[in-house]
């Protein structure tokens, strides 16, 4: 399995949201600064989101971008899975359904279904406050 670079920069460009959430929208041209990524790549990725409803646009002066919930409702696999598909580790296991002739008597089947799961248990574990920032606790 392998995360595409814009599941990536969707899962950065959504916590630099939450990070930055001060009820207002946030330029993308300061996202892309923050995170180091190209304006016009973030425009398609937010574009995503959006027509998502995971963020919310805005255009024009005063517009950009905020998201459309609070981070803890936010799954790293919702994220991803809208931006990069399925996490499904062999193509069988790619749909909702298997249309795999083999299926019936693949051996290794089983294998990939319980890794498929543990993937998904893992990511959909995590919520996007959990990947935040957390400022370091005052030493007493």
């Amino acid at each position: 399995m392998m995360i595409s670079t814009k599941g990536r920069y969707a899962l950065r460009v959504m916590v630099d949201l939450a990070e930055h959430d001060n009820g207002e929208y946030v330029v993308l041209m300061d996202i892309a600064k923050r995170e180091e990524l190209s304006e016009k790549y973030l425009e398609g990725i937010l574009a995503t989101l959006s027509r998502a409803g995971f963020v919310q646009a805005l255009r024009g002066r005063g517009g950009g971008y905020k998201l459309a919930r609070a981070p803890e409702t936010y799954t790293v696999g919702s994220i991803l899975k809208l931006t990069s598909g399925s996490f499904a580790p062999v193509a069988c296991l790619g749909d909702e359904e298997n249309h795999c002739e083999r299926a019936d008597k693949c051996s290794t089947l089983p294998m990939w279904t319980k890794l498929n799961e543990l993937l998904d248990e893992f990511f959909e574990g995590i919520t996007l406050a959990d990947l935040m920032s957390k400022p370091e606790e005052d030493e007493k």
